[in-house]
């Protein structure tokens, strides 16, 4: 007797089922932080499918609990969600031959962990489409979205300190920076981000400061890839040290 193929949607279910789960303790947590911050469950729906990324979310209540103005926090998660850039061109070699209304709905919910999740499909296994990398997207949105909201309204009966907003912000940030501190550079610029942060917050006393050590911060990092590309290209000697990779390389 043949074996039975699962629809689509169903092996999408079963592939996306663990991060599904995993969304459920963050995402209630959030979305009490957020009610805290004064969203009430219909901006928190929008807020989670619209921008659907949990570190965008912890960081707009934690702007908002210092009075960021509308543009400061618009421009922090712009910053923020830049990865999405480098994420999405990695999966466009899956998508060539895709309409550009698909890949904008693609896009939208799409986040780093379904990312995943899909950039492994597609590389291990040669049936899966675009129908069921879709249904991973929107199955992990609908759990963190249900997640955020459920936690909405369990923040309205039960007392949350709004100090963890900065705490659990600044933990989850430390882990994203440690998970991609794969070379000196990236430590670098960190490292100079963080110390220009603390700087121009004294001067500005407002969030701009926290744009401008970002902008600042990003632009030593690219000239000094340059230079050090630069030099690699032009280096005829013996051995010369890679900052970008720790690695010595003999010429």
């Amino acid at each position: 007797m043949p074996v039975k193929k699962r629809t689509p949607w169903l092996e999408a279910l079963y592939a996306a089922m663990p991060l599904c789960f995993s969304y459920i303790p963050v995402g209630l947590a959030c979305g009490m932080l957020l009610q805290k911050a004064g969203f009430n469950i219909f901006l928190t729906a929008l807020l989670s499918i619209l921008v659907f990324s949990g570190g965008a979310q912890f960081l707009v209540v934690s702007m908002i609990s210092v009075h960021a103005s509308f543009v400061s926090t618009i421009l922090m998660v712009f910053f923020l969600e830049l990865r999405y850039a480098l994420l999405g061109s990695s999966l466009s070699q899956f998508f060539k031959k895709e309409k550009r209304s698909f890949i904008a709905l693609f896009s939208q919910s799409m986040n780093d962990e379904n990312y995943a999740v899909n950039y492994l499909k597609y590389s291990t296994d040669p049936e899966w489409d675009r129908k069921k990398a879709l249904f991973v997207n929107w199955f992990s949105m609908a759990s963190w979205t249900i997640s955020t909201v459920v936690g909405t309204i369990f923040g309205s009966v039960i007392h949350v300190d709004t100090e963890l907003v900065h705490f659990a912000l600044t933990a989850m940030f430390i882990f994203m920076f440690m998970m991609q501190l794969n070379n000196g550079l990236l430590l670098v610029t960190g490292l100079l981000s963080g110390g220009l942060a603390v700087v121009f917050m004294l001067v500005f006393k407002n969030t701009f400061g926290l744009i401008l050590a970002t902008l600042l911060a990003s632009f030593v990092g690219y000239l000094i890839e340059r230079i050090h590309k630069t030099a690699d290209t032009n280096t005829d000697g013996p051995d010369h040290y890679d900052l970008t990779g720790g690695e010595v390389h003999h010429e």
